[in-house]
């Protein structure tokens, strides 16, 4: 039933995917910053008792939800488990900033491609020249195709395969809103945040995306290229400062051809005190601390889709056929 739940979902969100400013986004935001307000009183324990109570009670409540409907009915928890992927998976729920940057630059609008990318990921991109506008909208847009598809994927299926239906999805997609709401909070916003509180999130969601990471960089080597994908992987991955998103964008460079990373800010930038503390040796990697590959121009982008497209395929294919050997057996 997982297979044919995350396809109508899929399906769905492309015929009628939400609004840019919705209803589900406006109320995590009051969801999360109301548990901050009433849980959290700066100290150690409070960080931990307000990522419980944001991220872990939503997620009790979809189990009990969903095995009070499967006692009646079958039919109900497909219906339930669709709802909850709808609300949580799909490219639709970002795809419109890449789609519009992308259009804009076909216009040759590369202001309204800086405009459209600062609004997006909240940041400065007033000077950057157009190799880099590129570069960041693709490491942008695979992280993104990540935690918004294969990291949702991932956990939907596991946590349904225990009987605790959409669980998974809800919990994925809570943790990484938690990590990324109280990171903004106190980047963007300049507010008052625990710091512990953020730092503590963004842990827990590392941990929470270590293997659905590493599951997304070995799709992107299988149904791209292979070798240069692995190469990658195991030569740059230590560029980045977050260990899951070095494994995503170094795989991705690999399998598409194209320089990731660099020194230049703002965006996904690499550590630069870990350009070469794996034992990576300086030729091996761009001057600038990049991956190998073509730096990237616009067709860099049509080839990001397909890649993304092909392991969507991929996964649901393997998806599939668990089930239908769950059937057989």
């Amino acid at each position: 039933m997982s297979f044919f739940a995350v396809l109508l979902a899929l399906m769905l969100e492309q015929l009628k995917p939400l609004p840019r400013d919705n209803w589900v986004h406006d109320t995590l935001i009051s969801w999360v910053g109301w548990t901050g307000r009433n849980f959290d009183a700066g100290k150690e324990h409070h960080a931990w008792v307000v990522w419980c109570v944001t991220v872990l009670v939503p997620t009790a409540v979809t189990i009990g939800l969903y095995l009070a409907i499967v006692h009646f009915t079958l039919i109900g928890a497909f219906v339930f488990d669709v709802a909850v992927l709808y609300l949580t998976l799909g490219f639709r729920q970002f795809s419109h900033y890449f789609t519009d940057i992308r259009d804009a630059l076909d216009r040759g609008d590369e202001s309204e491609a800086r405009r459209l990318l600062a609004e997006w990921r909240h940041l400065d991109t007033s000077e950057l020249p157009r190799t880099e506008l590129l570069r960041h909208v693709i490491e942008h847009s695979l992280l993104a195709a990540h935690r918004h598809v294969f990291g949702v994927f991932f956990w939907f299926v596991v946590l349904s395969a225990v009987g605790a239906g959409p669980a998974g999805a809800l919990l994925y997609r809570m943790a990484e809103f938690a990590g990324r709401y109280w990171a903004f909070k106190s980047r963007a916003l300049d507010a008052p945040t625990n710091e512990r509180l953020m730092a503590l999130s963004q842990r827990l969601f590392s941990a929470i995306d270590h293997i659905p990471a590493r599951l997304t960089a070995f799709g992107f080597a299988v149904v791209g290229n292979f070798e240069e994908a692995v190469a990658g992987w195991r030569r740059d991955a230590s560029l980045w400062k977050h260990e899951n998103e070095g494994v995503i964008l170094a795989a991705a460079a690999g399998a598409v051809g194209v320089q990731l990373g660099g020194a230049a800010p703002p965006g996904v930038t690499p550590d630069r005190s870990k350009t070469f503390a794996s034992g990576v040796a300086p030729e091996t990697v761009g001057s600038a601390g990049s991956t190998a590959g073509m730096p990237p121009v616009q067709g860099h982008l049509q080839s990001v889709v397909g890649l993304v497209w092909r392991s969507v395929v991929l996964w649901m294919l393997l998806v599939a056929l668990l089930w239908v050997a769950h059937l057989v057996g």
